[in-house]
């Protein structure tokens, strides 16, 4: 389900995934077979031309190698991707809570419980408002879920009694579940055009996008920190995430030609991923390391980690050619 403009293999250089990933996973098992230029010249197929198996065990796992590398490996240019079969039946609901910490917990509770959601979307009270402003959609100022689920449509009953159930302990408010095309492709957009509705919230400003992911039992947790820091720190960012696998995203809206205002939006960032990486988790989940993360993932890896990297980085790109300066 890749947003905005996207591109296939654009979310396959950056790792990136998308609203069903909870269910049917990111980028990277998705990806079967990659054709991919090297920095000089040749043409690589990282699982051999032509082939898509489901799994294999031949040799290093290089499609996995470049699915993340953010073109500093090479140009990726086609990706054999794997296909899910459409569901019988699918039903989307909203569901709004007290707190983000209520919100969060559902969602642990929902995975905790085995139910096979498709995708768990979180929007805090800030982006659930903003959203519903600029979509032109009834939707309260409060911390939210956006539910979707896939089955037959006897197990789909079963599913939305048990959602229902684990919602209310959370002290969500009650579901009304769209079942329509229509209705469901509504429901969506909305949570599409997020990006677009934060940078409403400051006509003229700069929106950056950061993310991290941390284990789903620590989701809670970090969550609430973040919520707490954004607030004490003033800044517009309204919280938005695919939390059924542990990540979300700040879009943090400011003033680029305000010098003070950017360097507290890259402190802010310093402060989420050393927080993320704190809980067990990782600096980036989606949007890829690029320049700003640098520091973060030598944190992360440590150095032996990153020199490992460099060492794959020098035997594929010798003369540093491939997006030079990102990552390492």
């Amino acid at each position: 389900d890749p947003g905005a403009d996207a591109s296939l293999c654009g979310m396959a250089a950056t790792g990136a995934s998308g609203t069903n990933a909870v269910r049917y996973g990111t980028m990277r098992p998705n990806v079967l077979n990659l054709r991919v230029v090297l920095s000089d010249g040749r043409l690589l197929h990282t699982a051999g031309p032509g082939r898509q198996p489901r799994k294999r065990a031949a040799g290093y796992d290089l499609t996995s190698l470049f699915v993340g590398s953010e073109g500093t490996l090479g140009f990726l240019t086609q990706a054999t991707l794997r296909l899910h079969p459409l569901p019988e039946a699918t039903a989307v609901t909203i569901a709004s809570f007290p707190s983000v910490g209520a919100a969060v917990a559902c969602t642990v509770q929902v995975l905790q419980a085995a139910v096979p959601v498709a995708r768990i979307e979180f929007l805090d009270e800030v982006m659930a408002d903003a959203c519903g402003r600029f979509s032109k959609m009834q939707l309260p100022a409060a911390a939210t879920l956006l539910l979707e689920l896939h089955g037959s449509r006897h197990s789909l009953a079963e599913q939305q009694q048990q959602m229902e159930e684990i919602v209310r302990q959370n002290s969500g408010s009650s579901l009304a579940w769209a079942e329509g095309l229509e209705e469901r492709e509504q429901l969506w957009s909305m949570r599409h055009n997020a990006w677009y509705a934060a940078l409403a919230l400051r006509p003229g400003c700069q929106g950056y996008s950061t993310d991290v992911c941390v284990p789903i039992s620590r989701l809670p947790d970090v969550v609430v920190e973040t919520k707490q820091d954004l607030q004490a720190s003033g800044l517009t960012g309204p919280m938005v995430g695919h939390v059924g696998d542990g990540n979300f995203h700040c879009i943090l809206v400011f003033n680029s030609q305000d010098p003070e205002e950017a360097q507290h939006i890259h402190a802010f960032t310093q402060r989420l991923g050393r927080r993320a990486l704190a809980a067990g988790g990782t600096c980036t989940g989606e949007h890829g390391v690029g320049l700003g993360k640098r520091a973060l993932l030598q944190e992360e890896l440590g150095q032996e980690g990153l020199d490992t990297l460099r060492s794959i980085k020098a035997a594929l790109d010798p003369h540093n050619l491939m997006n030079p300066g990102k990552v390492l």
